[in-house]
């Protein structure tokens, strides 16, 4: 039977088969549009993201390959996402079909948004490769979709409960709550959420060497001003429609948290605090009108609220606020010019403003529009997609006339061939261009900012092959590979450096980076005997990204700071009966601090191990699940950031019940 779900278009991606008995969900069929995969995604669903030692989206990305994650440590510690060495700000995060933006620094902490409610990332490269979307989601080197649970109900229920509660390490209590209900036929509503506390402290070993060998200092310590406290609430009204699906969500984050800072010159305190008052609502409608045409139509509007205060006596005094704001429309249209052949049209406006109360502050506003037209061809064995992006964009300052508009097109080709006889192989290649203007932190900051920066622009080569089957009966079944060699050439990258501060950044052109890489992906699912499931997952990358600016300089065709050569993830799954065992391993190989790859700024190969196990079972109408678990089980020392030390050894207890 086939499924189509408003909220699941266009992400119909194989699963992996952690349950020996598949459910059917209640089937609603909402477009008579057809989305036509391209290019395979990578996928974690509601099941896996259960069984991974995963609190954040960040610390599920981290399974993900191509994908490195930027972790400033502990339970608050900021966490964002960099795709195939081209920064963050070319990573676009969707969430439940629209963007999450930050015109301020272009960086989602996605620390601040919980798995409790989440049914589906998926991780696009290149782009989704779909038709029904907005025009900015044509814009970005890759793309990571976010898709949080639907209601769904069995014939005669009318509501849903769910109730979550976890005690960990660094005196961390978390409880999150699930309400779903079912308001009539075609209408239902949804309302979680979710307050976490922690004193955010660990142990960790602080090691550092001079630069000829003998050892400056070794001791061991706890990490202090890491603590936080935060509130997040999330309400949702879904609506079918004949041929269609609207939805409507209102989001709020509220969090108040230490920046424990860098531990430099053997100084353990930092006086950072930072607050953020986060809100936002968006809509969205989705309608098919006959046999060819569908559209939809986007709105959001945003508010993020930012308070910095450092007390650091050592330092200059700081508190400032700073108010962002954002509007966001789209318009998509598809028409299905015959069979095999569909078009689209798409734009987007958005609008942003920032404002602080930091003396003569420029509060920079932007306006942003974005035009896409794209094309598919499906004829069996050859999907293809063409799209072409227009960006125009145009800042205004308080202090100063309206900048230059920045105008940049960006097409983009893909392709996926199925060669007979093998239908369970596929060969596919993209070629992309990228376009990204600099944040408002980029440019206007007075302690940052770079009046200078020119936009970066990327170019991507990808080729690729997939394979997939699935067994019905015997010892495997389920099998699936998937392997990318990748080419991107970035120009007038720009980069982020802590400047002593972790609010505070150092901004720079380097001017041209070299990315070459390959990402490998592939799953095993095993039936030993009846009852008893197994399944394993791996992701290896190998990635070299060099500054090939200039030859004059002293870094030339260096690898560029935090970029491994290699690094990976693997995920073992156990189940039998109602015993869930999990074990999930990260490796980062050997990188560079510093634009100069020398003995100074080298720093070691890390990996962790996390081990959990849950047992699950029914109490009448309940249905409970306990789980514990280890992470970094052989309490490894590593800085993801050098002096950002991660914790060592820590536990963690979850109890979840469901109604």
């Amino acid at each position: 039977m086939a499924m189509f779900t408003a909220n699941a278009c266009g992400q119909q991606q194989q699963r992996s088969r952690f349950d020996s008995i598949q459910h059917v969900d209640e089937v609603f069929v909402t477009t008579r549009y057809n989305h036509k995969e391209v290019i395979p995604s990578q996928t974690l669903t509601g099941q896996q993201l259960e069984k991974l030692s995963a609190h954040t989206v960040a610390d599920a990305l981290r399974y993900f390959s191509g994908l490195q994650l930027k972790d400033y440590g502990g339970v608050g510690g900021i966490k964002t996402v960099n795709i195939r060495s081209m920064g963050t700000n070319h990573l676009g995060i969707s969430y439940d079909g629209v963007e999450l933006g930050n015109a301020q620094n272009g960086q989602i902490d996605l620390g601040q948004f919980s798995l409790d409610n989440v049914e589906e990332i998926t991780l696009f490269n290149g782009q989704k490769s779909a038709l029904l979307q907005t025009a900015g989601d044509f814009c970005h080197a890759g793309s990571v979709y976010i898709r949080t649970r639907a209601p769904r109900f069995a014939e005669g229920e009318r509501y849903h409960f769910r109730l979550k509660t976890k005690y960990a390490s660094s005196d961390m209590l978390r409880l999150s709550a699930l309400w779903e209900q079912r308001l009539g036929r075609r209408l239902s509503s949804s309302l979680s959420a979710e307050a976490l506390t922690a004193s955010g402290k660990y142990r960790f070993r602080y090691r550092r060497k001079h630069q000829d060998g003998t050892v400056a200092y070794d001791t061991t310590a706890v990490r202090q001003n890491g603590d936080i406290w935060a509130l997040r609430a999330e309400g949702n009204l879904h609506g079918m429609l004949a041929g269609g699906f609207w939805k409507w969500k209102v989001y709020t984050y509220h969090s108040e948290r230490g920046i424990p800072g860098a531990i430099v010159n053997n100084v353990w305190r930092r006086g950072e605090r930072l607050w953020d008052h986060n809100f936002f609502t968006q809509a969205r409608w989705q309608q098919s009108f006959g046999q060819r045409f569908t559209t939809q139509a986007v709105a959001k509007y945003a508010y993020y609220q930012t308070r910095y205060v450092n007390r650091d006596t050592t330092q200059l005094q700081v508190d400032n606020t700073y108010r962002q704001q954002e509007l966001f429309f789209s318009t998509s249209n598809v028409y299905q010019l015959l069979t095999p052949w569909s078009a689209s049209l798409s734009y987007d406006l958005k609008w942003n403003k920032l404002k602080s109360n930091m003396r003569q502050f420029v509060e920079p506003d932007r306006l942003s529009h974005y035009l896409a037209i794209a094309t598919a061809l499906d004829i069996g064995w050859m999907k293809a997609q063409a799209s072409l992006l227009g960006t125009y964009v145009k800042d205004h300052t308080r202090y100063g006339k309206p900048s230059d508009a920045f105008t940049a097109w960006t097409p983009a080709v893909f392709l996926h061939v199925s060669p007979l006889p093998v239908r369970d192989l596929s060969l596919r290649a993209y070629a992309k261009k990228s376009f990204r203007m600099p944040t408002f932190n980029d440019l206007y900051y007075t302690e940052m900012g770079n009046a200078l920066l020119k936009p970066e622009s990327a170019l991507q080569y990808n080729v690729g092959l997939s394979y997939t089957h699935q067994w019905s009966r015997g010892l495997i079944r389920y099998f699936h590979l998937q392997a990318d060699a990748y080419y991107n050439s970035v120009h007038n990258k720009i980069v982020a450096y802590p400047k002593g501060q972790q609010f505070r950044w150092t901004m720079l052109n380097l001017g041209r980076v070299h990315i070459k890489g390959i990402d490998v992906e592939t799953e095993l699912t095993l039936v030993p005997v009846d009852g008893l499931l197994v399944t394993g997952r791996l992701q290896y990358t190998w990635q070299q990204a060099r500054d090939v600016t200039d030859p004059e300089d002293s870094y030339y065709r260096h690898q560029i700071p935090y970029i491994p050569w290699h690094s990976g993830s693997a995920i073992l799954n156990v189940q039998y009966r109602g015993w869930d065992l999990n074990y999930s391993f990260v490796y980062a190989g050997e990188r560079y601090n510093q634009q100069e790859n020398i003995k100074y700024n080298y720093m070691q190969p890390w990996y962790t191990s996390d081990l959990s196990l849950s047992y699950r079972w029914r109490l009448r109408r309940w249905e409970m699940r306990v789980t514990a678990e280890v992470n970094n089980v052989f309490s490894q020392d590593y800085d993801v950031i050098l002096n950002y030390p991660m914790p060592k050894r820590n536990y963690g207890l979850t109890f979840d019940v469901k109604l």
